[in-house]
């Protein structure tokens, strides 16, 4: 699996961006695609998943309502769509995947083996 995660860059609070997630190597399949996010010296905290398989998501409180994950099966990739951005939204975001994780693990970033190289989220005020 080799992810590839683009989208990021500098917005105005209140603005949008879309992060997209492409695997170049194969189908996501039977994967759990998750997006997690890094703030500068704050640990990586879970953002939203999607199953590649029935399309079945989970948020974190902070983003629900603003942020939407969904699955694109001809592109094979994931976007997030970030709307009403926050500057506490700023951070490194990243792409991760893996198969087989229960439901309850999806916001573990330990549950996840393949992670793309992050891109940068720069929301201004």
């Amino acid at each position: 699996v080799q992810l590839q995660a683009s989208g990021g860059g500098p917005v105005q609070a209140g603005g949008s961006l879309r992060l997209s997630c492409v695997n170049s190597e194969r189908t996501f399949r039977r994967y759990t695609v998750a997006w997690f996010r890094q703030a500068p010296g704050a640990e990586r905290e879970f953002v939203a998943a999607i199953k590649w398989s029935g399309g079945a998501t989970d948020y974190t409180d902070s983003v629900k309502g603003r942020f939407t994950i969904s699955r694109d099966f001809a592109e094979n990739t994931v976007y997030l769509q970030m709307n009403s951005l926050k500057s506490e939204d700023t951070a490194v975001y990243y792409c991760a995947a893996d198969s087989n994780i229960i439901r309850s693990s999806w916001s573990m970033s330990t549950a996840y083996d393949f992670w793309g190289q992050g891109t940068q989220v720069t929301v201004s005020s």
